[in-house]
């Protein structure tokens, strides 16, 4: 499967859920991979799609099986024959790192409007897991995504310094996300 048709397939689930989700207004929001994805124009391919949700497990479980999913041995993940991608519902609340998120964004596609992470938000999801866990992987995910949009850098300097980030990351992200900056 192309780049680009990975892209539209994993969008087009996304807005089918999220818009499915929202007619019964249980707020969920994209992120993880699936928003790397999304926002790196493929660059990163995800094979699952994280909706952090307060929803109760019965209320995702009517939603979903509507649309052909059911649940797994984890009552908090489903699969649809058809489909490759899983789609799981992690606990709310959405937090990257210490920092709450009460607003996310709203990505208006051809399948529909997806409530996702913004590119800011989901650069600094990725940079949690850099700095916390030390995921190289996940520090270059958070390049591609400030290489194709628009991201506040200096709200996530300061989120990064409030997460304990150490100079030397600190450092490390400045070289990746601003690197005009870093010489």
């Amino acid at each position: 499967m192309k780049r680009g048709d990975a892209v539209n397939e994993l969008t087009q689930l996304a807005a089918t859920i999220s818009e499915a989700l929202a007619r019964e207004e249980i707020e969920a929001v994209l992120s993880g991979g699936a928003a790397v994805q999304i926002y790196s124009d493929g660059i990163y391919v995800s094979k699952d799609l994280d909706f952090v949700t307060a929803a109760s497990n019965k209320e995702i479980g009517t939603v979903l099986g509507r649309l052909g999913f059911e649940a797994t041995t984890s009552r908090r993940l489903y699969q649809r024959e058809g489909t490759e991608y899983l789609v799981e519902f992690p606990s709310a609340p959405l937090a990257l790192g210490r920092e709450l998120v009460r607003e996310w964004h709203q990505l208006r596609t051809a399948y529909g409007t997806i409530q996702i992470l913004s590119p800011t938000q989901s650069v600094k999801d990725r940079l949690a897991a850099y700095v916390h866990w030390r995921d190289f992987q996940a520090l270059r995910q958070a390049g591609e995504i400030a290489l194709r949009h628009a991201v506040d850098l200096v709200d996530i300097f300061s989120w990064l310094k409030a997460e304990g980030a150490s100079e030397r990351d600190i450092v490390a992200v400045r070289k990746v996300l601003a690197p005009d900056a870093a010489s």
